[in-house]
């Protein structure tokens, strides 16, 4: 009878358990098959929040492969950048194309003769370099500026993901490097301010090649600051980041009111004096150029070759006349 009893309770434990391993499995195989990626076909904000109201932390542009950790409402998808940034953008398919992760192989060929390399920097000793007209399989994206790739010969190495040297069949998944460890913002401040003393030096390009750090132009190099190190990923010039700051409400129109880690923007030169500059509107001055405060009346930025590329100048003479505003890209 004890037996009996036993069995009885023993198939009876197994059987209310079983919906429990039922769901287990049912959800690990959901969490598997909505692994998905975004390639933004419009560039879009990326937010605090999967609401209008989110404050804006991002933009992601056009071209950009996010990867999608959920569908947070019928409105916006939580997502994760190739730089590390977890944030909220529109779901909206005006602004992102969805595909399963690893859906898709992607190839390439080269269209300008591309140096091989043997690991993913300009560092790496040159293996060959690959003449017009060669197919590669792309492996994956090794960082923002370099593919790990194999030839037809089977030879493999790393190559440029610069436009100009490679036409892409297919889509590359990207990498997605953990954020920052910076736990506040003026460590976060300081960790840009950082990345931006490394460059010191670089020579001035205008237009310059956002897939390198060969050269910068103005809003190439504080965007490359902020996107390295803490993964915030600025619009590509400086006009749109000037709007950037001045829709997350942080602009600020004195030089006595900028605070270490600011984007400062300035209109073009038009004097030397300060008579040349009166009765300028700064919300509707044009921006030509932008930079990093430091405090202490310095700014880390670069514009020109003749002046040494990157460099670090105080905001006296021309400099305070053509100041239009600054602001924080930190909330």
């Amino acid at each position: 009878m004890k037996k009996s009893m036993s069995i009885l309770v023993m198939g009876a434990l197994i059987f209310t358990s079983l919906p429990t391993w039922q769901g287990q499995a049912y959800a690990a195989e959901a969490a598997v098959q909505t692994v998905q990626q975004g390639q933004i076909i419009s560039g879009v904000n990326l937010r605090s929040k999967p609401s209008l109201s989110g404050s804006i932390i991002g933009f992601v542009g056009k071209g950009s492969v996010v990867t999608i950790l959920e569908q947070s409402n019928d409105y916006f998808y939580k997502v994760r950048t190739s730089e590390g940034t977890t944030g909220y953008l529109s779901a909206a398919d005006k602004y992102i194309s969805v595909q399963k992760a690893g859906s898709s192989t992607a190839a390439g060929v080269v269209i300008y003769g591309v140096n091989l390399r043997d690991k993913p920097s300009t560092s790496g000793k040159v293996i060959k370099m690959l003449p017009k007209g060669t197919k590669v399989t792309i492996v994956d994206q090794s960082n923002s500026y370099f593919y790990k790739v194999e030839t037809e010969n089977g030879l493999k190495g790393y190559v440029s993901t610069s436009s100009k040297y490679l036409k892409i069949n297919g889509k590359v998944t990207s990498p997605t490097p953990s954020p920052s460890p910076g736990t506040s913002d003026s460590a976060k401040i300081e960790q840009v301010i950082r990345t931006g003393q490394k460059y010191l030096g670089t020579p001035y390009e205008y237009g310059s090649d956002r897939n390198t750090t060969d050269t910068f132009d103005c809003s190439d190099f504080v965007r490359q600051a902020y996107r390295e190190s803490i993964g915030i990923v600025l619009p590509a010039d400086s006009r749109k980041q000037g709007a950037w700051i001045r829709d997350n409400g942080t602009a600020v129109y004195s030089m006595d009111s900028l605070k270490r880690g600011d984007l400062v923007f300035f209109m073009s030169y038009k004097g030397s004096s300060a008579s040349s500059y009166a009765g300028v509107n700064p919300n509707t001055e044009r921006i030509t150029h932008v930079g990093i405060y430091l405090g202490n009346g310095e700014i880390l930025h670069t514009y020109s070759n003749s002046s040494g590329g990157v460099r670090k100048d105080k905001l006296t003479g021309s400099w305070k006349h053509r100041f239009l505003y600054g602001g924080s890209v930190l909330k």
